[in-house]
């Protein structure tokens, strides 16, 4: 292998945020959670990637962006296992797994179609029920739901 094919395709970061480990089938479900797709900073998206935990995964680096602990673990609903590394000069200063908070809003639409969230304009509230298997239910009407199947808004 010559020296220009090991170099990377994708720049370092100077500064920003790397959400690493991102199960392959939901990356776009947590670019959309985090609103990256509004971002004006350079993001970059890897997917199926390989990955020795997961076979394939997603990535995502986004410059000069540090995320605040309670966004980034927003996505835990979906990546319970995602890790996050916070860059400054190219060096990775803060590395953490990402945790599911207690109360999920605004994220997941209720399936229930008689639920007062998909009748009202009110913001959707799960609480977590099951944090290994990742279960919600939600605090109006009580339906459950696997992270697996939420519907994310």
């Amino acid at each position: 292998m010559t020296k220009e094919s090991k170099e990377l395709a994708v720049a370092a970061l100077r500064h920003g945020t790397v959400i690493d480990h991102i199960p392959a089938e939901v990356l776009f479900k947590a670019v959309r959670i985090l609103g990256i797709e509004k971002m004006t900073t350079n993001v970059t998206i890897g997917n199926n990637l390989s990955s020795h935990r997961l076979g394939k995964k997603g990535i995502i680096k986004v410059a000069d962006v540090e995320f605040a602990d309670d966004v980034l673990n927003r996505i835990a609903l979906i990546a319970p296992k995602a890790n996050i590394n916070i860059i400054r000069d190219y060096v990775v200063v803060k590395k953490f797994p990402i945790e599911l908070p207690h109360e999920i809003k605004g994220i997941v639409r209720c399936g229930n179609p008689k639920c007062i969230t998909n009748n009202e304009p009110m913001r959707t509230r799960f609480v977590v029920t099951d944090r290994d298997d990742v279960t919600i239910r939600c605090c109006y009407c009580g339906q459950s739901v696997r992270s697996g199947e939420a519907i994310i808004d």
